[in-house]
C-alpha cells in the first residue's frame, strides 16, 4: 500500500560522484545520515563514508531489495546510485514501486554531463548511449557522418571492443576518448583512433566519447525505412527496398509499439520497425531454422536488437506472444489460420498489413476486403535497364497490399 498523501517522504534517492560524501548538498548529506537503512552498491557506499545506518549492497539482479526496502516504509531509507538516479539508473525502479510523495531525490551531474563538460560538447547535439549490460547494436542508429556519441562502458574493456566495432564497419578514422573515474581524485581523459587503439590499463569505470568523421557517406546507414538490400544477409526471402519502404509506411509505426512480422524470411521489416525508434519492439516469427539465425545476424549488423525470434510456424506462433500493435504478413497467407489469428490478436486500432505476389493470396486478400473492409493498393515498380544498345523498364513483380485498421468493438 502507498503512503498517505500527506505523509513526508520516508526514501531518499542521493546521487553520488567519485567525489564521495564532500560532493554531496547538505539535504543530500542530512538524508544519508538520517537514513536507518543505507542501500547502494559496494563502490557507492564507500565513497559515502561514515554514517549511523544499517548498510545493505545492491544485490544481483537489484529487484531482489526491494523487499527489505518496502518492508522499512515508513522509516528512513536512504539508496545511493551514480550521478543522476533518474538517468540510466535505479530511479526508475523506486518509481514503479512507490508513490511519488514517498520518495525524494538529490541527483548529482551524470557520467555524461560530466563528460560534456569535459569536452566542451553540447549534451543536446550528442547521442546518448548506455552499453552497460546492453548490446554494442545500440551504436548504429547513431552512427552518422559528423555525430558525437557518449557511450556509458560495461568495463575496462568496452573502449576497445568499441574501436574494434567501428573499425569493422569502415569507421577507422573515429576519435575515441576515454573519460575514466569522472569527478574523483582519479579522473583521466585520453584519446586515440579507432584503428590502431592502443590505450591501455582503462579503469573499469569509464565512459567513451566518439566523435565520427563525416565520410565516406556510404559507411553510414540512411536514416530512412527501404535501406539498400545489399545490407541485408538474405537467401532470397527479403522484402526489397522500395517495398519495404512502402510496408513499414503502411504499418504507421508509433513510438514503443509492437510488431509482428509473420513469416519474416530475412526480418527486414522486423529490422527496418526497430530502427526508427530505441523504443520500438517486434517480433520475427519464422520457422526455417536458418533463416531465423539469419534474422538475429541482420538485427544486429543493422542497430536492431530490440527485435525478438521465435522460431515456429503461424498461427501456432502466436499463442502466449504479447499483443501486436500492428502485423504484417509477407509469408504464409495461404496457412490456415494465419489471417484469422493475427486479426485475432490486434486491439481495437491495430493495423494489419498483407502483401501478396501469387494470384492464389492476391485472391485471398481480396476476399477478406470483402469480408473486412479496409484497403488494397496495387504496387508496382520498374527499373531501367540496358536493352542491346538502348534502355528500357524492367518491372519487378507487381504486389497487392491489404492494409486494415481493426475497428473499435461495437457496443
Amino acid at each position: 500500500m502507498n503512503a498517505a498523501p500527506d505523509e513526508k517522504p520516508w526514501l531518499a534517492l542521493v546521487g553520488i560522484g567519485e567525489d564521495g560524501a564532500a560532493g554531496l548538498s547538505p539535504a543530500a548529506r542530512a538524508a544519508l545520515l538520517q537514513a536507518s537503512l543505507v542501500v547502494g552498491g559496494r563502490r557507492h557506499l564507500a565513497l559515502a563514508g561514515e554514517f549511523p545506518g544499517a548498510r545493505m549492497e545492491w544485490p544481483s539482479p537489484i529487484e531482489a531489495a526491494m523487499p527489505e526496502i518496502l518492508a522499512r516504509r515508513g522509516e528512513k531509507v536512504c539508496a545511493l546510485a551514480s550521478g543522476d538516479p533518474f538517468f540510466y539508473g535505479v530511479g526508475t525502479l523506486i518509481a514503479a514501486r512507490l508513490a511519488p510523495e514517498e520518495f525524494t531525490c538529490f541527483p548529482a551531474p551524470s557520467a555524461f554531463s560530466l563528460a560534456a563538460a569535459r569536452l566542451g560538447w553540447s549534451l543536446q547535439d550528442c547521442a546518448l548511449v548506455s552499453l552497460h549490460g546492453r548490446a554494442f547494436a545500440r551504436l548504429v542508429p547513431a552512427i552518422q557522418p559528423g555525430a558525437r556519441i557518449l557511450a556509458l562502458s560495461w568495463d575496462a574493456g568496452t573502449p576497445e571492443k568499441i574501436a574494434r566495432f567501428l573499425e569493422g564497419r569502415g569507421l577507422g578514422a573515429a576519435r575515441l576518448i576515454t573519460l575514466e573515474a569522472l569527478g574523483g581524485p582519479r579522473e583521466r581523459v585520453r584519446q586515440a583512433r579507432a584503428e590502431g587503439f592502443d590505450l591501455a590499463d582503462v579503469d573499469p569505470l569509464n565512459l567513451v566519447a566518439i566523435e565520427l568523421p563525416t565520410s565516406p557517406r556510404e559507411k553510414f546507414p540512411p536514416l530512412a525505412p527501404g535501406l539498400d538490400d545489399a545490407l541485408f544477409e538474405t537467401d532470397g526471402q527479403i522484402t526489397k527496398s522500395l517495398m519495404r519502404a512502402a510496408t513499414v509506411a503502411a504499418l504507421a509505426p508509433r513510438r514503443g509499439e509492437l510488431l509482428w512480422d509473420v513469416g519474416a524470411g530475412s526480418g527486414s521489416i522486423a529490422v527496418e520497425w526497430a530502427r526508427l525508434d530505441p523504443a520500438n519492439r517486434a517480433v520475427a516469427i519464422e520457422a526455417r531454422a536458418d533463416r531465423a539465425e539469419r534474422i538475429a545476424r541482420n538485427a544486429q549488423a543493422l542497430g536492431a536488437p530490440q527485435v525478438e525470434i521465435v522460431r515456429a510456424r503461424a498461427p501456432a506462433a502466436f499463442a502466449g506472444l504479447p499483443r501486436p500493435d500492428a502485423v504484417f504478413i509477407g509469408g504464409g497467407l495461404a496457412e490456415p489460420g494465419v489471417l484469422d489469428g493475427a486479426l485475432a490478436a490486434l486491439g481495437p486500432g491495430g493495423r494489419l498489413v498483407a502483401n501478396a505476389v501469387t494470384l492464389e493470396a492476391e485472391a485471398e486478400l481480396l476476399a477478406r476486403r470483402a469480408a473486412h473492409g479496409g484497403a488494397l493498393t496495387r504496387v508496382a515498380f520498374a527499373e531501367a535497364a540496358p536493352l542491346g544498345g538502348f534502355e528500357t523498364w524492367r518491372p519487378s513483380i507487381p504486389a497487392t497490399q491489404w492494409r486494415l485498421v481493426k475497428p473499435e468493438a461495437s457496443t
